[in-house]
């Protein structure tokens, strides 16, 4: 059983009570897959429903906390980094995998966050220092990181953000396929990072991801006891949070698997860039051979 601090309850029942209308509208959306702009008109209404809401519950906690949301750059202050539906897409389209994201920034670093999927009911959070957890109906569940050791063993999550490089992720994914035991594309990063941190998938492999929709899940991770990386550092001795805050490309996993993970997603960056130095090379030799040519005489 974990201890629940008032802030934190605070901060669940703001999100639940945000989260309410969203219920009833996702209800009705498989009624509006057949009508465009009445489908779409609709889906912006509900995300703007749980914006406007999240605002006037969390504005009631703390007042002098501005709030960033999705689109906007990592915030340099304390506020709330809120993504009101990561997953927007699923939403849209009658699929239940699709999460409210609320983290609380505090100092350059994130000190308490919420994950929370209407349609399951599920809720994670956590504070910094204090562990994650899974709300029960009497009793939170502890939240802790798997233990499996082999990526043939593992089960891995992929996702790409519609502004990222679909060629490279597609090598990527590919890569992972092929490493994995299984692989699965939730259409939701703060849920991967959710089921990271609850052992349900042994690591997440994610590249373009706005702040606010990671924000939250890494303090999942953080304290499950799994381990965070971008896709880019060149030390993968030690965390950098901020770097992963940053780029939005990132791995999570426990601590066994971060480093072959990491050699496996490195790898195949690496052989993308090698493969379009030999093209960009071939092209070069080419060039330089039809400038080597003698003009025609007039």
């Amino acid at each position: 059983m974990s201890y629940l601090s008032p802030f934190m309850t605070l901060l669940i029942n703001a999100v639940k009570k945000a989260a309410s209308p969203l219920n009833r509208d996702f209800s009705e959306i498989e009624q509006l897959q057949s009508s465009v702009k009445s489908y779409k008109d609709f889906v912006v209404s509900a995300y703007g429903k749980v914006d406007r809401a999240l605002r006037t519950e969390l504005g009631r906690i703390k007042p002098d906390f501005p709030i960033a949301v999705d689109g906007q750059p990592k915030p340099k202050g304390s506020c709330f980094v809120v993504a009101p539906i990561d997953g927007l897409n699923n939403f849209a389209h009658g699929i239940p995998q699709f999460a409210i994201s609320v983290a609380v920034f505090e100092n350059g670093a994130v000190t308490a966050a919420i994950v929370y999927n209407p349609a399951s009911d599920e809720l994670f959070f956590a504070e910094k220092g204090k562990g994650a957890y899974k709300e029960g109906f009497r009793n939170h569940e502890r939240l802790r990181v798997s233990a499996r050791r082999e990526l043939s063993e593992a089960l891995i999550s992929t996702l790409v953000s519609y502004k990222s490089d679909v060629a490279e992720y597609i090598k990527l994914h590919d890569a992972v396929v092929r490493a994995a035991d299984n692989v699965r594309v939730l259409g939701a990063v703060s849920l991967d990072l959710a089921c990271v941190a609850a052992g349900r998938f042994d690591a997440t492999v994610s590249l373009g991801n706005k702040f606010s929709e990671i924000a939250a899940g890494l303090l999942l991770v953080k304290e499950a006891g799994g381990y965070v990386l971008d896709m880019n550092q060149k030390d993968i001795r030690t965390e950098n949070l901020s770097l992963v805050l940053e780029s939005g490309n990132l791995i999570a996993t426990n601590a066994e698997l971060s480093k072959k993970v990491y050699e496996l997603v490195h790898f195949r960056i690496g052989c993308i860039r090698l493969q379009f130095l030999h093209i960009y090379l071939q092209l070069w030799k080419q060039i330089d051979k039809r400038s080597q040519i003698s003009p025609l005489p007039p």
